[in-house]
């Protein structure tokens, strides 16, 4: 019997244009400093990509491949915690859309194919938000807010 599947759809609209927002999702150097980890790929459908902490250890967290890449535009990837990267039913998939709308994006981001109740769609309910009103921060003024945050106790 397969598990059911679950997919979240988060949108935001960003004061920026398609290619600052694509280069923010795809250049490492950018992405470490909104989200605490760079992304690293050549973004050519069919390659690798990795997620990989921004500190000194660089631990590689989630793996993946590249499904579709049209820049400014769409970027499709696989998605997985670098430790399960030998099982095929622990990927999900992620679409980045990206709209211009005058002058800002409507940057759509699309996780789906995962796991119900598992460990990556709670930490996927809770990590998008964080990351995107990141992006949406730090291409609006130039700095990001702490992803890694956690609430604070009553």
């Amino acid at each position: 019997m397969s598990k059911e599947k679950i997919s979240f759809i988060y949108a935001t609209y960003i004061l920026s244009t398609p290619e600052k927002v694509f280069e923010a999702i795809t250049r490492p150097d950018i992405s470490r400093r909104y989200w605490g980890h760079e992304n690293v790929s050549d973004w050519k459908p069919g390659s690798s990509w990795e997620h990989v902490r921004a500190n000194d250890e660089r631990t590689v967290e989630l793996v993946g491949k590249v499904v579709e890449s049209t820049p400014p535009t769409r970027l499709v990837i696989t998605w997985a915690n670098a430790s399960q990267a030998s099982d095929p039913d622990s990927y999900s998939r992620v679409t980045f859309e990206i709209v211009e709308y005058d002058n800002m994006v409507r940057l759509t981001v699309t996780h789906e194919e995962l796991e119900a109740g598992s460990g990556m769609a709670t930490g996927v309910t809770k990590g998008w938000p964080a990351v995107l009103s990141s992006l949406k921060s730090y291409l609006e003024t130039g700095s990001g807010i702490d992803v890694f945050a956690k609430p604070k106790s009553a």
